[in-house]
């Protein structure tokens, strides 16, 4: 792990999740040409991959086990997964056929059994604020009320992103989505912790994880916690550059914004 990018902490007593999905089969179509001989996860970011990222991540919040599903450019990733001893990896391969998120996760439930866990894009880069993110969602979790619990950013300071937001969220973190046309305070980063029970009669073969969200939505059980750090949204070259830039000037000691 880097312990100059993933900030340090003492775990607390809460017991959080010790296994994680990572969505890695996704095709990076807007990142080409960088993803033509490269699948997205394994695009490198101030000298590592944005995978090794995610997984250091879930090393450092306690993970023991993360299942990471692959599809394009799939034995690369199997390749590069080899290298990784502190972490148990599970490969659900979708080399024949895309599930899409929620399918992916789906399909890959029965490494869970009945307990909630982390699921992460392997795409994704963020950098932890005062106390780490994951170790926050962990202490939010309330498996009572929650079926999924959300990190969010805000949309107006999160790096390389120009959209419109994802949801808002109410005084106890219950969120309601974006109406069509209007800007929402926070969008979501790509991590999120999820109970299996939500998976009950969703659909066999490809969906999105949105349908998860929308039926958590009509019964008051989706939830969000706002991240107190960085987030870059790695979605095309620009994307990517302007988070290399930042990284470049935050460890030269020079000011970024």
């Amino acid at each position: 792990m880097s312990n100059k990018l993933i900030d340090k902490l003492n775990i607390g007593e809460k017991k959080g999740p010790r296994k994680a999905m990572v969505l890695a089969a996704g095709l990076g179509r807007r990142l080409r040409p960088i993803t033509t001989n490269v699948p997205k996860p394994l695009v490198k970011l101030a000298g590592r991959t944005l995978l090794d990222y995610t997984l250091d991540h879930l090393v450092a919040a306690g993970v023991e086990c993360a299942v990471v599903n692959i599809h394009y450019l799939a034995d690369k990733i199997k390749h590069h997964l080899m290298s990784r001893s502190d972490i148990e990896i599970i490969i659900s391969s979708e080399e024949d056929n895309l599930l899409e998120t929620g399918g992916g996760v789906k399909k890959a439930l029965e490494h869970f059994g009945d307990e909630a866990f982390y699921v992460s894009n392997a795409d994704v880069f963020w950098l932890n604020g005062p106390i780490m993110a994951l170790e926050r969602m962990k202490e939010q979790w309330n498996d009572a009320k929650m079926d999924t619990l959300l990190l969010l950013h805000s949309t107006v300071e999160a790096y390389g992103y120009n959209g419109n937001g994802d949801f808002d969220v109410d005084p106890i973190g219950k969120l309601a989505r974006r109406l069509e046309k209007e800007i929402t305070p926070y969008l979501f980063t790509g991590v999120q912790i999820i109970h299996p029970r939500i998976f009950i009669d969703t659909p066999d073969g490809k969906f999105s994880l949105n349908f998860i969200y929308d039926r958590a939505i009509d019964v008051d059980r989706l939830y969000g916690i706002a991240h107190d750090g960085e987030w870059f949204h790695i979605g095309t070259p620009s994307g990517l550059a302007e988070a290399e830039s930042y990284m470049s000037q935050r460890y030269s000691g020079r000011r970024h914004r």
